[in-house]
């Protein structure tokens, strides 16, 4: 059932007369849809859409008709070849019967929506999934992504610091005065005006993280590492409740991207820090928060027997992240991607 706001938008577009080559402002109030407000109009509109005996053209067609009225569009007479094909919304779409995911002649991108859909094997469609370009690119397991960052901390002595002395002159405009906010408020919902803490009560509540230790769980656990050194941020903070629903930044409420270093490198994904691209997020006190606004929290971890000691601290802005990170590594670009996905993913 989709949200009132996934609603409201829908309802909007309808009144607009915006067609799906009518680029929205990411983050409008009125007529972007965030990514879980698109899945859910998606789901709602295509799970248990049955397209046996559709031959593969129609069937896509047919396919992208169903979005447009899903979300309020008019679908045109004929779909133009556009990258993304829904310029409106700055996604594409996929339709998968199987687990292999494949991406043509083109490069995966960090702040595009994919929308993912599944079709069972007598072609009923039964699972509607949008993941923005910097969550698939966790689930390439040969290494050949269109891009993989990577940075290194040198030359810095002191075990905490806060690098960046403020936020960018953007965010400070985005939080407003820091008002505090509700303990029951979930980290992953989106950040308002009034709730965002500056960077410095950030760095205060953060640094107490320092000295803490968690089970290793093993080499290959690195993602459950992660969910510990996550809740313990929430705590820090003062939430109440811990959730991550795996997308950029990890607290989004915040505006924070977490990282846990038991190693120099730190893998930065499809994207650097510093990129100015706006967040999928409704727009904060009237304004778009870019990918350069996120505050980066970077821990290092030292192995001790079985247990992971949290020995240093760092807070950074993403403009400011390379004025003490060392970029390295480069990029390579395929023809083709194709990208496993996980059996639960869809």
């Amino acid at each position: 059932m989709a949200s009132e706001l996934a609603k409201k938008l829908k309802e909007n577009i309808v009144s607009s007369g915006f067609t799906i080559y009518d680029e929205i402002k990411i983050g409008d109030p009125n007529y972007w849809i965030p990514s879980n407000e698109l899945e859910e109009l998606l789901s709602e509109q295509l799970v248990g859409l049955d397209l046996n005996g559709r031959a593969l053209r129609t069937r896509s067609k047919i396919v992208k008709e169903e979005v447009c009225k899903g979300l309020g569009y008019e679908a045109p007479k004929t779909f133009k070849k556009t990258q993304p094909r829904f310029l409106c919304q700055n996604f594409d779409v996929y339709t998968q019967k199987s687990n292999n995911l494949q991406i043509w002649n083109e490069e995966i991108s960090p702040a595009r929506r994919y929308v993912l859909i599944r079709i069972s094997d007598n072609d009923i469609i039964t699972k509607v999934k949008v993941v923005t370009g910097d969550i698939l690119s966790e689930l390439d397991k040969t290494g050949k992504l269109t891009q993989k960052y990577q940075a290194r901390l040198a030359g810095i002595s002191e075990n905490i610091r806060q690098f960046s002395e403020s936020d960018t002159i953007e965010m400070s405009n985005v939080i407003g005065q820091y008002s505090g906010f509700d303990a029951g408020t979930l980290p992953s919902s989106y950040p308002q005006t009034g709730e965002i803490m500056p960077i410095g009560k950030a760095f205060q509540r953060l640094k107490s993280i320092v000295g803490e230790r968690f089970s290793y769980m093993g080499a290959l656990q690195e993602r459950n590492r992660g969910g510990v050194l996550h809740s313990l941020a929430c705590s820090a903070l003062g939430y109440s409740n811990y959730k991550d629903d795996g997308k950029f930044p990890d607290l989004k409420h915040q505006l924070i991207e977490v990282k846990l270093q038991t190693s120099p490198t730190i893998d930065l994904g499809l994207f650097l820090p510093n990129n100015e691209e706006a967040l999928d997020i409704p727009l904060v006190n009237g304004k778009s928060v870019r990918m350069c606004d996120v505050r980066y929290a970077i821990f290092y971890g030292e192995v001790e027997g079985d247990e992971v000691v949290i020995t240093k601290f760092y807070l950074v802005t993403g403009k400011d992240f390379f004025d003490y990170f060392t970029q390295f590594g480069g990029k390579e670009i395929n023809k083709k991607l194709q990208i496993p996905l996980p059996n639960n993913f869809l």
